[in-house]
């Protein structure tokens, strides 16, 4: 764990090289198809359990992501394999390291599309009007300029619902938490969005405007998407765009640092960029759990 630019995926990977452990994604948008750039993903998908699963248009929520994510730990489990969990939403981590029980499962695929459908075919309004027919009392607790959100709660009247309940293999488990020590971390931020949009992040989301994602789409959520769309359509300058995302990005650090305070369990250490001795450290803490069993 860690936040955002802190280190978590480079880490990851040399800890699965050196334990042979299966690396599984818990970021809640590089599910996405087609978000690379702007998501952040690893080079190397392919080394990755959870990525790539969805389209933007689709939704994609914790209960989901943990039936999929247990299913990977009791396969791996049962082959002998350790398992590492990286990524930066903490929701979708602690709920499946604290074994979460009572959740709302995604509902029938059939009924996510019609609804989708009926959204493109008659606009937003069609559906919050519905849902304030349905249910009056819910629909003042949805926030109805939000499709996704109003989509889910007609999907909780409509759908046959069911929980999720986590449980997990008895391994031997462990939360790291990476701190990075920066003296300037806006310019850390700033250095990371100059590089997305150098290596095309404008380029990837025009491709998704012309297969018909909508700036309104689940994975359009994505700090950083919608504002590309704004740049793209002339609506703001270059360096409006750039401020903008890291305004948005410093944000979601701080709230990311106020929730790994709260993380139980977690073993957070010091580092100061991607180098040998953190992983070393890192390292010892894990040599420590496979000889001694949970930390």
């Amino acid at each position: 764990m860690g936040q955002t630019a802190s280190g978590k995926s480079w880490l990851a990977e040399q800890l699965s090289l050196q334990t042979g452990a299966a690396l599984v994604n818990a970021d809640a948008f590089q599910v996405y198809r087609g978000m690379d750039i702007g998501t952040n993903k690893p080079e190397d998908k392919g080394r990755y359990h959870l990525i790539d699963l969805k389209e933007p248009t689709e939704d994609f929520g914790v209960g989901e992501w943990v039936t999929l994510a247990q299913e990977i730990l009791w396969n791996c489990y049962g082959a002998g394999q350790s398992v590492i969990v990286v990524g930066g939403t903490g929701l979708y981590i602690r709920a499946l390291f604290e074994e979460y029980q009572g959740m709302a499962g995604p509902p029938a695929p059939e009924l996510r599309q019609k609804l989708m459908d009926e959204e493109k075919q008659q606009g937003l309004d069609g559906l919050v009007a519905r849902l304030q027919a349905l249910d009056p009392v819910l629909a003042t607790k949805t926030d109805l300029k939000n499709g996704v959100r109003v989509r889910r709660a007609l999907e909780r009247l409509e759908g046959q619902t069911y929980s999720v309940s986590v449980s997990l293999p008895p391994y031997a488990r462990t939360k790291v938490c990476l701190e990075q020590q920066w003296n300037s971390q806006e310019a850390v931020f700033e250095t990371r969005i100059r590089d997305m949009v150098r290596r095309g992040w404008k380029e990837e989301v025009s491709r998704l405007l012309e297969h018909g994602v909508r700036v309104n789409a689940p994975g359009m959520r994505a700090i950083g998407y919608r504002e590309v769309v704004r740049l793209i359509r002339g609506e703001i300058s270059e360096g409006e765009w750039i401020a903008s995302v890291l305004l948005e990005t410093t944000q979601y650090a701080k709230r990311q640092r106020t929730w790994l305070r709260s993380e139980p369990n977690l073993h957070s250490f010091p580092i100061d960029g991607t180098s040998s001795p953190a992983l070393r450290q890192v390292m010892s803490h894990v040599d420590r759990l496979l000889t001694f069993g949970d930390l």
